[in-house]
């Protein structure tokens, strides 16, 4: 598969964001990506709801 990511693959990203950003500070880069994630989800469903509203 074109696309395929192996464990040795992993390893390296994970390393190469470990140099870049220290330890200190990808807690809060986790914290941030989780909460823009939940602020996207509720978007999108609050757009279903507002399109299903539309139709009825």
């Amino acid at each position: 598969m074109f696309f395929a990511i192996s464990p040795v693959q992993i390893l390296l990203i994970a390393l190469v964001v470990l140099l870049l950003f220290g330890g200190r500070k990808i807690p809060e880069l986790m914290k941030g990506l989780g909460t823009g994630i939940k602020e996207f989800k509720n978007a999108t469903k609050q757009e279903e709801k507002d399109n299903d509203n539309q139709e009825n």
